[in-house]
């Protein structure tokens, strides 16, 4: 029986989730976005909050959807919420996901210019805040300011160095994975990503990391990139995440987005010695800097506080993750 029934729940055992996983020795909380349902929607007080009760955990998005996005008050918020954490964000962002409702960035204020598709417009978005999360002054200050201004044009405020370094693209395909690159973002790989060749998931989501690191060397954007794939790690230690296994969840699925058709990666659930060869095996973990466990959130912060204990102690340790 699901334990996360509305927002509230969802919102407040997040909270809760992300202390655990710090007590626990992750190393990072990251938190997808869904408007129109009853989950997480607004992701910076929820970030917010976990940077006051937590002191040394990433914290971040698995992804912003940018077609809602005003980008200055997305910069504001990020700006705000960085320092809050003390510089702990990690912000995923991307053009959207299956959505609750038809179009529902409409309902926000945003409609696509004539030559723009969806996915355009979440673009355009993204650029115009990693300008001002990067301290474009554009604002002409009046003559007469209610605060005192330093000299030139204003920028968005609060400004907080070194995040924009810390802003993270989520690519379902190749091509958009060469965009994040050119545009000096970090790159987050899903559990799906457009079929662009037939091949297994996680060979495609590797041919995807290289192209990405191959775009990323023809720039100078003055730092290294950091590369996180997502996966579902079950490691079965008792009958309770026995009880959990998926049938048919260990393979991968074809099948059909809007964008045409996709792969989604399989589920890892399995004895722990069997768990280690198989991911041992999986080309795109081995490419990556970064792996995003993703648990069931319905089934509570109990169970997923036990999930998360479990790949740390019986997987992580064999893998040489840290």
């Amino acid at each position: 029986m699901s334990q996360v029934r509305s927002a509230t729940d969802s919102l407040v055992q997040s909270i809760e989730l992300a202390v655990a996983a710090e007590e626990l020795g992750a190393d990072g909380a990251y938190f997808r976005v869904h408007h129109f349902a009853r989950q997480i929607a607004s992701p910076f007080p929820l970030l917010s909050a976990i940077g006051a009760r937590t002191e040394r955990i990433d914290i971040g998005t698995g992804v912003i959807d940018m077609r809602y996005a005003n980008p200055l008050q997305f910069a504001e918020d990020a700006g705000a919420t960085d320092i809050i954490t003390g510089g702990r964000l990690q912000l995923g962002m991307s053009r959207g996901s299956p959505e609750q409702v038809i179009d529902g960035f409409r309902y926000f204020g945003f409609v696509p210019e004539e030559d723009q598709s969806p996915a355009d417009m979440a673009r355009a978005h993204t650029k115009r805040a990693l300008d001002v999360i990067d301290g474009e002054q554009f604002a002409k200050p009046h003559p007469r300011p209610m605060f005192p201004n330093p000299p030139g044009l204003l920028r968005i405020e609060p400004y907080s160095e070194g995040l924009r370094q810390r802003m993270w693209w989520g690519a379902g395909s190749n091509a958009t994975a060469r965009w994040a690159a050119r545009e000096g973002m970090n790159l987050m790989s899903s559990t799906l990503k457009n079929d662009e060749s037939g091949e297994p998931f996680h060979v495609q989501q590797r041919k995807q990391i290289d192209e990405f690191r191959s775009e990323w060397a023809r720039h100078n954007h003055g730092f290294e990139p950091r590369v996180s794939v997502s996966r579902s790690i079950i490691p079965i230690v008792s009958d309770e995440t026995r009880a959990y296994m998926i049938p048919g969840s260990r393979h991968d699925q074809f099948g059909h987005l809007d964008s045409g058709r996709a792969v989604f990666g399989r589920a890892y659930a399995d004895e722990p010695d069997a768990l280690v060869a198989q991911l041992t095996e999986d080309e795109a973990i081995q490419a990556a800097d970064t792996v995003l466990l993703t648990v069931p959130n319905q089934r509570g912060v109990e169970f997923n506080a036990r999930l998360i204990e479990s790949v740390l102690t019986h997987i992580a340790p064999e893998l040489g993750w840290r």
